[in-house]
């Protein structure tokens, strides 16, 4: 395990559009994975349109990794049926995190960087990676893949260690 470079606060907002995997509807849940780190949120019942704002957190380290995503249909009798998945880059996050230490600004609110959606990336529109009270933040939709439908939005904080992301 790499240099601890802060805490990452994940909030799973809400859902959009998601897959019927039951007979009208779903039960769907996330589990988000960060390198060997899992959390999972609460079942929504009975909902395509689900709204957790549930907050998760995971340990940063170096190398910095990819946040993935996959959304479940909660089933009763049988095994869970996936509803998609998804990830997020967070090097553009912690980079923005070492441009603001440069910049020295720990106060009021800045944009850092942009976002653009690409083939590497789940992004289903433009994100900024914002300086907000000395926290760096991302606000996101993401597309989920291998499935007809839907979309998970996230908001993400890096709590940073004392000394920050160098280099």
């Amino acid at each position: 395990m790499g240099e601890l470079l802060g805490l990452l606060k994940v909030v799973v907002v809400q859902g959009k559009r998601l897959v019927i995997r039951d007979f009208k509807s779903s039960d769907p849940y996330v589990i988000a994975k960060l390198g060997d780190q899992v959390a999972k949120t609460k079942v929504i019942n009975s909902c395509l349109n689900p709204v957790w704002n549930e907050e998760l957190t995971f340990s940063l380290t170096e190398p910095v990794g990819v946040l993935n995503l996959v959304i479940f249909d909660k089933d009763r009798f049988k095994a869970d049926d996936k509803m998609g998945h998804a990830y997020l880059n967070l090097q553009p996050l912690v980079s923005a995190a070492r441009l603001s230490h440069a910049l020295r600004v720990s106060s009021g609110e800045m944009t850092l960087r942009k976002v653009v959606p690409d083939t590497d990336n789940c992004l289903v529109r433009e994100s900024s990676i914002s300086l907000i009270n000395g926290e760096v933040v991302q606000s996101v939709w993401l597309r989920l893949c291998a499935v007809e439908s839907g979309e998970i939005e996230l908001k993400v904080r890096l709590i940073e260690t004392r000394d920050g992301p160098s280099r």
